[in-house]
């Protein structure tokens, strides 16, 4: 049995075409009704038009499923208000968030205009923290919300030409880990998705042979996984061409050298051994168990300390 999404409400942001569409497609197959908003712009972010998001929700429609077109920028937090508040005024509620909208200015960064910089991560970043911070009320009044950010490889491990993207995909993450620290209690979710599917953006970082086994579609499952009731939270799915991963930010073990006047000498000296005891990582709860690690070994070091 599929998924079943019934009753729900989602927001899909960048939902005009590739692996948003896709998201769009699959929400509304399994019951959601689905808000399909897109800007309509080029790959870059200039210009736009509702014409995308409007083919997409008449796609849902003459499939049998529910659907509305918003062509609002994320960028524009007044434009994502208005978004949340429209959704909530046609179906009373919203379920699921899949912040999917994204531009690409790929450039080195010695040539990289700041401009470029900084508009990639207001799409990525901010436009993801605009529509977070405007379902978020609504979700904890709801005790119940599932939050899909994506994030992407690029972030996760780099990629060249692609440092304002890669910042703004790893910054998701950290945005994920805090607000799915906050959001528990209230029944909120917070995930990530790090896809990798050959669409608009990326199709010509593909090698011919390889288009077809990374096609959109091949995500969806993992969204969905993500969005549904028995999600986790806190997580980060990798997916592509029918696999799936699961990236995380992890700690080693470390090692104990203490604060006297050497221990940069001796940390450069112990630098492999510090990096590598990987073997025995460990994934933090929050961000204190940085700090708590980093007592326990002065403790083992020093007993009566």
């Amino acid at each position: 049995m599929p998924l079943d999404f019934t009753g729900r409400v989602a927001i899909v942001t960048g939902a005009g075409g590739g692996l948003g569409r896709q998201h769009a497609l699959a929400l509304a197959a399994r019951g959601a009704k689905v808000v399909v908003n897109d800007l309509g712009g080029a790959v870059d972010g200039s210009g736009g038009s509702a014409t995308a998001a409007d083919a997409v929700v008449r796609e849902i429609r003459a499939l049998g499923g529910q659907a509305i077109a918003n062509g609002a920028s994320v960028t524009d937090f007044p434009a994502v208000e208005h978004l949340v508040q429209q959704t909530i005024d046609t179906w009373g509620r919203i379920d699921i968030v899949v912040s999917n909208a994204g531009i690409l200015r790929d450039k080195t960064f010695a040539k990289m205009d700041l401009a470029d910089f900084r508009l990639v991560l207001d799409v990525h970043l901010m436009g993801a923290v605009h529509l977070c911070k405007a379902v978020w009320p609504h979700m904890m009044a709801a005790r119940y919300g599932r939050i899909v950010l994506t994030t992407s490889s690029s972030g996760l491990y780099g990629n060249f030409g692609q440092s304002n993207y890669g910042a703004a995909k790893l910054a998701l993450v950290g945005l994920m880990q805090t607000l799915s620290l906050e959001g528990h209690k209230h029944g909120i979710h917070v995930n990530c998705l790090a896809p990798t599917a050959t669409t608009r953006m990326t199709e010509k970082l593909f090698p011919p042979d390889m288009l077809e086994a990374f096609k959109p579609e091949a995500v969806v499952p993992a969204m969905l996984v993500l969005a549904s009731q028995d999600a986790p939270t806190r997580t980060t799915l990798c997916a592509g061409a029918g696999s799936f991963e699961a990236a995380q930010i992890t700690l080693s073990e470390g090692v104990y050298i203490g604060t006297g006047p050497d221990a940069d000498v001796y940390l450069a000296q112990r630098l492999d051994e510090v990096i590598g005891t990987l073997d025995r990582a460990s994934v933090p709860a929050n961000g204190d168990g940085q700090g708590a690690n980093e007592y326990r070994l002065r403790k083992i070091a020093n007993p009566k300390a």
